[in-house]
């Protein structure tokens, strides 16, 4: 007899996965369809289109069978050569994780690194590219999840571009929650997937790349090529003259069509003015509850993730074991450096709506008084509702 599975939880807030929409589902609980036949390639060229379209972009989206940590590899893989000086920009787990994969391929990194509740200072960049101008390529995090916090990529982007380098946006845990776009921030490679605020699993990538970004990757002598890390292999996957270099994701194609289709017509803004409104709400609640926002200051918090100070006098692990055994909420924990320091509550798809706001508060403060501390969980939805009716 194996092992009783533990209950399944009511809701799970957490920064990823997040809870997926029912008719993202359902399209992928389709028959699933043989990659060679016309109705599928149909699918996956439309998929494509629908996706630039989102972005904002002309040319359809590379997508890329795979989530999206392996595309960020990816595009170090593909676009970065030994010629390449790397301006890493690190102010979280994920952007500090770059520079890892960044030091595979490149000739050398320069790296400016801040306090993981902090933002890159575009200042720092503009003085980066002052002290070294062979750098090449340069690559950020928009909103670093691990931190709950977001970097001011469209002022970097200005630098970049001006500097003559290529830019690597991750905006995995930004884009379709916050108005975020490749021309907005000069990205040459724009990374991002379904699984986030889209709403859906994160079990493929789509990107945006410019021609110059292709131009360097074709002329890199070192990028892969037959790999689930060459960029150059999907590149014109998208059309229905084209072969697929592997078998694609079929079922997860099915998904993050749905997944476009409902961005698309809720329409951009109302899909970020709903994120944006459940995170203040929630955020007021916080502060309100007593318990203390990790970012250093509000403005670079996101919309999309919130980060909460552990307490003193108590573990993150408690905090979430009790809201789960309790409530069945699930909340995020931080991710290495972050980890044992914060708590995250993901506002993304669809639990970026304000009433998830009340249950995060109400699960989060119920924790904390279950553990001991003080938390004034009244005080923090009366706040919250505050904003969401204000």
């Amino acid at each position: 007899m194996g092992k009783t599975a533990s209950k399944q939880p009511v809701i799970t807030l957490t920064a990823g996965p997040v809870q997926a929409y029912p008719r993202i589902l359902q399209a992928m609980a389709l028959p699933q369809g043989y990659d060679y036949d016309a109705s599928f390639q149909e699918m996956y060229e439309n998929c494509a289109v629908k996706c630039a379209a989102a972005m904002k972009v002309d040319a359809p989206a590379l997508i890329l069978q795979a989530e999206p940590a392996v595309a960020i590899e990816a595009a170090a893989a593909s676009l970065i050569s030994k010629k390449d000086t790397v301006l890493n920009l690190a102010s979280g787990v994920y952007g500090k994780g770059f520079g890892y994969w960044s030091a595979r391929y490149h000739g050398s990194m320069v790296e400016i690194e801040t306090p993981f509740n902090e933002a890159i200072d575009p200042a720092d960049v503009e003085q980066a590219f002052k002290d070294n101008p062979e750098i090449s390529i340069v690559s950020v995090v928009h909103h670093d999840t691990p931190s709950g916090t977001i970097n001011p990529v469209r002022e970097i982007g200005k630098i970049v571009k001006d500097n003559g380098a290529l830019l690597i946006v991750d905006a995995v845990s930004s884009f379709g929650g916050m108005d975020i776009h490749p021309a907005d921030c000069h990205a040459d490679i724009f990374i991002t997937g379904p699984g986030k605020c889209l709403g859906g699993v994160p079990g493929v990538t789509f990107c945006a790349v410019s021609d110059a970004a292709w131009d360097h990757m074709e002329t890199n002598p070192d990028a892969p090529f037959a790999s689930i890390l060459s960029y150059t292999d999907w590149k014109k996957a998208w059309s229905r003259n084209e072969a697929f270099p592997f078998t694609p994701s079929t079922a997860e194609i099915g998904g993050l069509d749905m997944a476009i289709d409902l961005y698309l017509e809720e329409g951009a803004e109302a899909v970020w003015a709903r994120h944006d409104l459940t995170a203040r709400a929630f955020r007021t609640g916080v502060k309100a509850m007593g318990a203390e926002l990790w970012a250093a200051r509000e403005s670079i918090a996101s919309p999309t993730t919130t980060a909460v100070k552990v307490p003193d006098g108590v573990s993150d692990d408690a905090l979430v074991a009790y809201a789960r055994e309790h409530f069945g909420v699930i909340l995020s924990i931080g991710r290495d450096a972050t980890r044992h320091k914060l708590l995250r509550i993901g506002h993304m798809g669809p639990t970026a709506e304000p009433i998830y706001a009340v249950v995060a508060l109400t699960a989060l403060g119920s924790a904390m008084r279950g553990c001991g501390l003080s938390a004034d969980v009244g005080a923090g939805v009366e706040a919250a509702m505050a904003v969401v009716t204000g």
